[in-house]
């Protein structure tokens, strides 16, 4: 973490949601629900057994994003920041993204031209970003869970997923730059506007998802994987 923080372990958690609703995803992301009075980050976090600490360095973090990107992750718990990307992985596959496509086909309608070409792009697109967080889900955290009982495994490293882990906003930033320039829009004017918004929310969620997994998740785990190299010549 950095040496000034805009959010501290005594801040209040609510002023931390006031200042940022977006917050209001990492919050839930690592487990915390609303409800939590005037109790301050540090005792919300210990009340719902959460790492204070890891939630700290990724709010600030978002916040920071992307004017700071260098980020000391010493005192991160990799467990509980892997239990936070899983959580992430979740919400987009299995609420948000087929909200998306809920919402998106109810405002342009129809199954021919433009419409049926629209709703083919987001499910091909889907189907990436479910690829993109499988392959993380099964490969690289139970690589890093291994990692952490003190398992080393020769073949593999988490730069292997650092050196091909691409940016899964970009088809979404086009499907919303179609729909913009191409879609005629006529009366469900209302109902496509509130869908672009939700795409636009996405696609800046995904994009500091992304950040998150570049710049704290993979730099804590090399430090997990030179700790457990150290032990071993031991």
């Amino acid at each position: 973490m950095n040496g000034q923080q805009k959010y501290k372990e005594t801040d209040k958690l609510s002023d931390l949601i006031c200042g940022n609703y977006s917050l209001l995803l990492v919050m839930s992301r690592f487990g915390l629900s609303p409800g939590f009075g005037d109790k301050s980050v540090k005792e919300a976090c210990r009340m719902n057994g959460v790492d204070y600490k890891t939630f700290l360095s990724v709010v600030n973090f978002i916040e920071e994003y992307p004017s700071c990107l260098k980020q000391d992750v010493k005192g991160i718990s990799v467990l509980s920041l892997m239990s936070y990307l899983r959580s992430a992985h979740s919400y987009f596959l299995d609420f948000n993204l087929p909200a998306i496509r809920s919402k998106l086909a109810e405002a342009i309608g129809g199954t021919e031209g433009i419409s049926s070409l629209i709703l083919r792009y987001f499910d091909d697109y889907v189907l990436e970003v479910r690829e993109h967080m499988e392959y993380e889900n099964n490969t690289v955290f139970k690589y890093v869970d291994e990692l952490t009982e003190g398992k080393h495994h020769a073949a593999y490293r988490i730069d292997v997923f650092a050196k091909r882990h691409n940016q899964i906003d970009t088809k979404l930033t086009e499907l919303k730059n179609i729909i913009i320039k191409y879609y005629p829009a006529q009366e469900k004017i209302n109902q496509l506007n509130a869908v672009l918004f939700d795409i636009y929310s996405c696609e800046a969620d995904l994009e500091s998802h992304c950040m998150v997994e570049d710049y704290l998740f993979v730099p804590a785990v090399r430090e997990l994987e030179k700790e457990l190299a150290k032990d071993e010549k031991k």
